[in-house]
C-alpha cells in the first residue's frame, strides 16, 4: 500500500483505539455540529496549544458516534513529521484521489486538517473541494494565524465557511478539568496560573513555566520571525513583553516608540505597528479599541491590548507588578471574546468603561474591580455605568464573595458567575 494512505491509516480514528481526546470542550462541539450536514467549510482559528487539535480529533469521535464509519474520517495533522509529505496543494489533491481510489468510500467524506497553513496553496484544495457538486464531502480545518480568513481563501470562499476562535480553557472549562467545586478559591486558582489545556497533565510550576515559555518561543518563531522574515526578533520579542506590562493601561504606537528611545533602542512607528500586528495575528494579543458611547463608533489612537492566556504573565513576566485587578480584566475580556462578543474599551464624557461588549443586537457594558465593598471604590465604578444615558444591560464584575444589591438598574456578578 502508498505509505501516504499508511499514514492515513495510523492517525484514522477508531472507537475501539481513540486517541487522547482530553476535556471535552462541549461549547465548541456544539457550534461545529451545527454546520455539519452542510457544505460550509468549518475553520477553527486560535493560538497554538490552546486545543485545536483535541477540538477536530473530538470531532471525529462524535462523526464516529453518529454512525459515520471510520474510512470515511481523514485526520491529518500537519505538525507530525508523518505528513512531512503533504507541502502543497498539489499533494493534497493527489492524497485525495489516492485514498479515494484505495479505499472507494461509501457515503459522505470527512477531511480534518491541523495546521493547515503549513501547506503551501492550501487555499485551492479546500475551495476546489468545497465547491465540487460531485464530491459528497465535508472539511474541517484549523490554523494558528488570524490571516487563515483573509486574503485569497475569504475571496475564494466567499461566504462558503464559517469560522470559529478557539481559547484556552474557560473557568467553567478549568474546574471541570481539575475537578475543582466552584467559588472564588478556584477562580483565583484559575487566574493565577491560566488555562492552557496541558496545565491539567503539569502540576509543578516549573514545568507549566518552561511549558509556557516554550510556547511563546514556538509562536514568535515559527509564527511571526519565519513566516514574516522578520528583522529584529529580539525588538519583537520585547515588544510584548512592553503589551503583557501594559495590559489593561490605554496606550499608543507613539507611546511604545517613545519607550524604547528611552532605552536607547532604535525603531519607528511602523516597524512597531507592523510588529504588534504580527502578534495579534499570531493570537498573543488582542486589541480592543476605544468606543464612544454617546457617538456609538470606534475611536482611532489609544487603545488596550489584552495577552491570550495570564499565564504568559503568570510565569514569565511576574515581577512587572500587576496585581489580581489586572488579572482579572483580563480574564473577563476573554470570557467575552469567548462568547462570541466584539470587546471595546467605552468612553462617556470624562469618563472610562472597562467593556463595551456588542453581538448582533445587544450591547452589554461592564466595569471590572477586584472590589466594590469599599464606598469609594464603588461610587467610582458605578458612576462610569451611571453616566450612559441607554438601558443596555450594565454590569459590574468583581471579586467579592458577596453579592451587592442592583444599583440604578446596574447588576453586581461574582467573577466565577459571569454567565451573559
Amino acid at each position: 500500500m502508498d505509505s501516504r494512505l499508511l499514514t492515513l491509516l495510523k492517525y484514522r480514528v477508531e472507537i475501539g483505539d481513540l486517541p487522547r481526546l482530553g476535556l471535552l470542550r462541549s461549547d465548541y462541539i456544539d457550534k461545529l455540529f451545527e454546520f455539519v450536514g452542510t457544505q460550509l467549510v468549518k475553520v477553527l482559528v486560535g493560538q497554538r496549544r490552546v486545543g485545536k487539535s483535541y477540538i477536530l480529533r473530538q470531532v471525529a469521535l462524535k462523526l464516529l458516534q453518529n454512525g459515520v464509519p471510520s474510512q470515511n474520517i481523514v485526520y491529518i495533522n500537519k505538525e507530525f513529521s508523518d505528513y512531512d509529505f503533504l507541502e502543497s496543494n498539489s499533494d493534497l489533491n493527489s492524497l485525495f484521489a489516492k485514498y479515494k481510489e484505495e479505499f472507494n468510500p461509501v457515503g459522505k467524506t470527512y477531511w480534518l486538517i491541523d495546521e493547515i497553513q503549513n501547506i503551501s496553496e492550501w487555499e485551492r484544495f479546500v475551495n476546489s473541494l468545497s465547491q465540487d457538486f460531485r464530491e459528497d464531502c465535508e472539511l474541517f480545518i484549523s490554523g494558528s494565524n488570524s490571516h487563515l480568513l483573509s486574503g485569497e481563501l475569504a475571496t475564494l470562499l466567499s461566504g462558503r465557511y464559517v469560522s470559529f476562535n478557539v481559547f484556552s480553557l474557560s473557568y467553567s472549562e478549568y474546574i471541570l478539568a481539575n475537578n475543582l467545586p466552584t467559588g472564588r478559591s478556584a477562580f483565583m486558582d484559575y487566574i493565577q496560573k491560566g488555562g492552557f489545556p496541558e496545565f491539567v497533565n503539569l502540576p509543578l510550576e516549573d514545568s507549566r513555566r518552561n511549558y509556557v515559555s516554550a510556547i511563546k518561543d514556538t509562536v514568535l518563531l515559527r509564527d511571526i520571525v519565519q513566516r514574516f522574515k522578520v528583522k529584529d526578533a529580539v525588538l519583537l520579542e520585547d515588544i510584548f513583553v512592553y503589551l503583557v506590562n501594559s495590559a489593561s493601561n490605554l496606550i499608543s504606537i507613539s507611546n511604545i516608540v517613545d519607550f524604547f528611545a528611552s532605552k536607547k533602542r532604535k525603531t519607528n512607528y511602523e516597524t512597531v505597528s507592523t510588529y504588534i500586528s504580527y502578534l495579534a495575528n499570531a493570537f498573543l494579543i488582542h486589541k480592543a479599541e476605544r468606543y464612544n458611547i454617546r457617538g456609538k463608533e470606534t475611536i482611532s489612537g489609544n487603545c488596550k491590548y489584552y495577552i491570550n492566556d495570564v499565564a504568559f504573565r503568570n510565569y514569565l513576566y511576574k515581577g512587572f507588578g500587576y496585581g489580581t485587578g489586572y488579572l482579572l480584566e483580563n480574564t473577563v475580556y476573554l470570557e467575552l471574546c469567548r462568547l462570541g462578543f466584539n470587546v471595546y474599551v467605552g468612553i462617556i464624557n470624562d469618563k472610562e468603561v472597562d467593556f463595551v461588549a456588542l453581538k448582533n443586537d445587544r450591547k452589554i457594558y461592564l466595569q471590572v474591580s477586584y472590589s466594590i465593598e469599599d464606598s469609594e471604590t464603588a461610587e467610582r465604578e458605578y458612576a462610569s455605568l451611571e453616566a450612559i444615558p441607554d438601558s443596555f444591560e450594565k454590569y459590574v464584575v468583581s471579586l467579592d464573595e458577596v453579592t451587592f444589591p442592583v444599583r440604578n438598574g446596574i447588576k453586581h456578578l461574582k467573577a466565577w458567575e459571569l454567565e451573559l
